[in-house]
């Protein structure tokens, strides 16, 4: 009988499960709002009919092989406790997974919602075929997921993958971990939403200042002033381009891997900040041998950096197949005793 598992996105705006098959289709999706207000228990209660509604629609046709779920946050992965998320205030030290299996009585697997999204493009979108990838997910915040051998790098205590807290400007901007300069506060929407304040009392652009002015600005925002030809939207994405670009040459001066992808909101501002995050990785970077769009895949030995492809389904299809390796690891282990 097919298997299938199903792949939560629990953020702080959006709740999110889809049933996905083991070839990695979609089978069924729905979003609803996560009321975050309302409390933690009230959200994991109305996670979890919705999980039990979904996965009774397609369980005639499939067996059911977990429940995979992404959280954004800290977690500690083997008692599957939230340590901490900003997004999820209250949500301090909470046994999620427990939760979630105590009303399900099914298997849970927590993981990171940015490792999530890079088993999702590993599996299914730009990283397809490859043997490993390395993924920088541009949001609110700047995160990221390290996935080699097909399966998620989680390092010593399970933060690996912290990408947006790598330093690219000493004494640079305060970040909320403590840290200062990190990458987080320079290429995340709310780095551009702050570079555009600055700029545009620095450089007296009229048309950034108007915008500057709107406290329901966004990034997005600024991204079309820049396609508008606004030279100073078009600095603040240049700049975005140079910061990725000093922490890609050195994921790949360290990790030489074949693939590095870039995604999350910001990333849909491609156009405008890709040069110069690549003339900055030629420069910074000895290893890195770009590939050519159009030249043939003898490129194992070649270095991609380009664009997920998977959007926001990159998270609930790489929280899917968690559950699905968690799975196969587990009949490979009965089998073997």
């Amino acid at each position: 009988m097919p298997a299938f598992a199903i792949g939560v996105d629990l953020g702080g705006t959006n709740l999110r499960i889809a049933a996905v098959g083991e070839q990695g289709r979609v089978l069924e999706k729905v979003t609803t709002g996560t009321a975050v207000a309302r409390g933690r228990d009230a959200v994991i209660a109305e996670m979890c009919v919705a999980i039990q509604e979904v996965a009774a629609r397609h369980n005639a046709a499939a067996a059911l092989a977990g429940i995979g779920v992404g959280i954004p946050g800290i977690i500690d992965l083997e008692s599957g406790m939230l340590r901490e998320s900003p997004n999820l205030p209250g949500w301090h030290d909470y046994p999620v997974r427990d939760e979630i299996e105590r009303r399900l009585g099914s298997r849970v697997l927590l993981e990171n919602d940015a490792n999530c999204a890079a088993q999702g493009e590993f599996w299914m979108g730009a990283g397809r075929g490859s043997q490993d990838l390395c993924m920088i997910t541009l949001g609110t915040g700047v995160g990221g997921g390290i996935v080699l051998q097909g399966r998620i790098w989680h390092g010593m205590t399970g933060m690996a993958g912290e990408l947006g807290h790598i330093t690219v400007v000493p004494d640079g901007a305060p970040c909320g971990c403590g840290n200062r300069g990190c990458v987080e506060q320079y290429a995340s929407a709310t780095a551009i939403q702050r570079m555009a304040r600055e700029r545009a009392l620095a450089d007296g652009s009229p048309e950034l200042a108007r915008l500057a002015n709107d406290r329901a600005f966004s990034a997005q925002d600024v991204f079309a002033l820049a396609q508008q030809g606004d030279r100073s939207a078009q600095e603040i994405f240049h700049q975005v381009g140079l910061m990725l670009g000093v922490v890609v040459a050195g994921l790949v001066n360290a990790l030489n891997l074949s693939m590095y992808v870039i995604g999350g909101g910001v990333s849909g501002a491609w156009d405008a900040f890709a040069p110069s995050m690549f003339e900055e990785v030629r420069k910074r970077s000895f290893v890195y041998v770009a590939t050519a769009p159009g030249t043939e895949a003898a490129s194992r030995r070649r270095t991609h950096i380009t664009r997920a492809q998977l959007g926001s389904d990159a998270g609930l299809i790489g929280a899917a197949r968690v559950a699905l390796l968690a799975e196969e690891h587990q009949i490979h282990q009965t089998a073997r005793r």
